[in-house]
Order: structure tokens, then C-alpha cells, then sequence
């Protein structure tokens, strides 16, 4: 809780930048709308100014039960405080600089400390955003995806490598288990053609364990909720919320992204364009990927946004807006799989 964040407890965990300086007041307010965990921007005071970051941004466990118990199934707080930890330093995405990051296995009690990059501002699911908006989005997937690309070292750790023979048919149990929630909740909201698309997924959602190689770092939910942009075009857009993060296909996360964020009449216009941006720097920075081998996984996880909407819908706490999001995003992820005839490949 925010509460237990007092000005010594700041100070201590604050202490290898503070030097002598001790935090003597701090002011909470919430930002975001995350639905697994809670973020606050806490603004602090210095008995020394200027001694330290004149805010942050704290990242805590949710205080809903339902969304605790999701996380914990899916060891989401365990995956984003090893991440910045132990994987961020080696990649090239901007992602928060971490002040602090500790979590108690036992009782997955967390917390991070996090750049408050304040004034950029989080994109809007919902609304979507502009092609310029997007192009600068997937400017940062390279240098996530580039530099641990075929690093076979990643399959040591645990926590990222979550697809392993021992998980296999996880994601299938999990679905089935869930899907008739998603149907009767949202079926009504839904176009006929994606729920159709919902129910060919279904049908060959075992498949979805046989993921292409080479892997790499992936972050799981690349979406505008997820993102933070400037406000001049020459601010880099900044990456949040890694608990999804894993080991897989770096394309899942530029197709995700691409039928998530665009609307439809603007992604089938833009998309082979954006597609080659990423290809292109991909190569530039030593990627060996064809052309080819990167149409057909971006074709492939398509479906990417509809799954998730499908599972994590049913996971976490229920609000109104969830709801609209995560209509918004099986309905376009749906949209894009149709576009891309993704059932030729599900089969």
C-alpha cells in the first residue's frame, strides 16, 4: 500500500542516490489505468533540495483480489521486477529508468521505483492513434527485439522462459476454461465474423504452443495503454508495464501491436509500409531475418490481441472501461486476422 511508502521508508530505498539526503515529505496521487497492479506518482520532498527526483512512480501489488490471484497465476510481478533487474540493462528500448525493485516470492508482495517521465502521456487503446504515432511505437521494438535475438542464455531464466515442454497445452486448458465467460459476456458486442474468427482460434489454439524461432526478449502487451509518448515527435516513446514480458517471437509483438492500435481502414492502408520500417531496422541492426519468414509470423499473430482479450478479460477485476477495451481490442485483432487470412494458417 501507498501508506507503508513513508518518507524513511523512501529514503531507504531511495539511499544509493540520495547520498546523506533523506526524504522529508511525499505527496501520492494515481496515474494509469492498469488493471493487474497500481501505479502512483509520489512526489517527494528533500531535507537537502534537489537531493533526488523530484517525483516518482511507484508500482504495487493490486488491492483487488481477483486481479492479485491472476497475477500471481501468471507470476506477473515476479516477470516485471526481474526484468528491470536483470534484462533491461542489456537491451536498447527506452523503458523507465528503475530507482528500486523488490519483490517477496512468498507473499508476491512488490514494489518498484520508477522514472516519472511525466510530461509524456500514456496513448489511448480506445481511441487508437495516428500513423505517425504508430511509426515511432515500433521505432522502440528493434532495440528491445535486436539485441538478445537467438540468445539462447534467456532460456536459463524461468521467469521469461514460461513456454517450456513442461507448460505445454497451458494456454489451451486456460482458454477453453475461460472462453464460454468471454463469449456470454461480450458476444453481443462483437461482430459475427470476429466471433467466428474467436471460434477458429479455439479450434486450433494448441498450435499456438509450436512458436517459431529464433526467440527473443518480447514484451507480451505492446499496446498504447502500454506506451508513453512525448510531446514532440522527437521524444522517444516510452515502454511500460513488463509483466507479460517473455521469451518468444519478437514479431508477435509488432503484430499485436499494429492490429491493436490502427483502426482498420488505417492499418490495412499503412501496414506493409510500417512492416518494411521494422524489417529494415531489424537488418540494420544485424538481424538475419527475411522478408518471408517475417510476413508469415506477423500473419500468424494476428490473432495475438484476440487471445489476450479472450484470457484477460476473465482475469482481472471487471470495470467499464475494461469492458470497451477489451471489446475494442478482439474486435480489431479479429479485424486483422480476417484481413490477413490467418484460418489458412490456423489450419
Amino acid at each position: 500500500m501507498t501508506s507503508d511508502l513513508t518518507p524513511e521508508v523512501l529514503t531507504r530505498l531511495l539511499s544509493g542516490r540520495l547520498a546523506t539526503a533523506r526524504v522529508t515529505d511525499v505527496d501520492v496521487e494515481v496515474v494509469g489505468t492498469g488493471q493487474m497492479a497500481e501505479c502512483h506518482r509520489l512526489r517527494l520532498r528533500y531535507d537537502q533540495p534537489g537531493a533526488g527526483p523530484a517525483s516518482v512512480v511507484a508500482k504495487l501489488p493490486s488491492a483487488d483480489d481477483a486481479s492479485r490471484a491472476a497475477a500471481v497465476a501468471v507470476r506477473a510481478y515476479e516477470v516485471e521486477v526481474n526484468c528491470y533487474r536483470h534484462v533491461h540493462p542489456t537491451l536498447q528500448v527506452r523503458a523507465p529508468q528503475c530507482y528500486f525493485a523488490d519483490i517477496d516470492l512468498a507473499t508476491n508482495d512488490f514494489v518498484l521505483l520508477l522514472e516519472d517521465v511525466a510530461p509524456a502521456g500514456q496513448g489511448d487503446q480506445l481511441a487508437g492513434c495516428t500513423v505517425d504515432q504508430a511509426a515511432a511505437a515500433l521505432a522502440e521494438l528493434p532495440g528491445l527485439h535486436a539485441p538478445r535475438w537467438g540468445d539462447e542464455t534467456l532460456t536459463a531464466l524461468d521467469w521469461l522462459h514460461r513456454n517450456t515442454p513442461e507448460t505445454r497445452g497451458f494456454l489451451g486448458l486456460l482458454l477453453r476454461s475461460l472462453y464460454p465467460g468471454f463469449v456470454e459476456r461480450y458476444a453481443e458486442r462483437l461482430s459475427p465474423d470476429v466471433l467466428r474468427m474467436s471460434e477458429h482460434v479455439m479450434a486450433a489454439i494448441d498450435q499456438l504452443d509450436d512458436r517459431p524461432r529464433p526467440w527473443t526478449v518480447t514484451h507480451g502487451d505492446y499496446r498504447l495503454d502500454n506506451l508513453l509518448f512525448g510531446a514532440s515527435a522527437a521524444d522517444r516513446v516510452v515502454v511500460v508495464d513488463w509483466q507479460t514480458a517473455g521469451l518468444g517471437p519478437g514479431v508477435a509483438d509488432l503484430s499485436y501491436f499494429l492490429g491493436g492500435s490502427l483502426l482498420p481502414a488505417q492499418r490495412r492502408a499503412h501496414e506493409a509500409a510500417l512492416v518494411r520500417d521494422y524489417h529494415q531496422r531489424m537488418l540494420a541492426a544485424g538481424v538475419a531475418l527475411t522478408w518471408d519468414d517475417l510476413w508469415e509470423q506477423y500473419r500468424r499473430y494476428s490473432i495475438s490481441g484476440l487471445v489476450m482479450a479472450m484470457a484477460a478479460s476473465m482475469m482481472v477485476k471487471r470495470t467499464d472501461r475494461g469492458d470497451e477495451m477489451f471489446v475494442t481490442m478482439a474486435e480489431r485483432a479479429g479485424q486483422h486476422a480476417l484481413d490477413l487470412e490467418v484460418v489458412a494458417l490456423l489450419r
